[in-house]
């Protein structure tokens, strides 16, 4: 898997870094349709597509060590 995976929705870029991941599961909790943890403990991509965009974006800003990221249609970041 890479480091840095990343998918579309809402018009939105959401990547996970991988490297900064750490297991909290806290967008797990908050958006369990969009994330899950791997075997590793480690954030991957579910279907962020299925969920609503405040949810996801709720979901992203609250990853304690920022592993979560969304930017937005020109590039720049939104979350954190």
């Amino acid at each position: 898997m890479p480091a840095i995976d990343e998918r579309q929705a809402h018009g939105w870029t959401i990547r996970i870094d991988r490297t900064l991941c750490v297991g909290f599961g806290d967008c797990v909790e908050a958006a369990p349709d969009a994330f899950d943890l791997d075997a590793e403990s480690v954030a991957i991509f579910i279907d962020p597509g299925t969920v609503d965009a405040e949810t996801l974006r709720r979901a992203c800003e609250i990853c304690p060590v920022d592993a979560l990221m969304i930017l937005d249609t020109k590039g720049q970041q939104i979350v954190p």
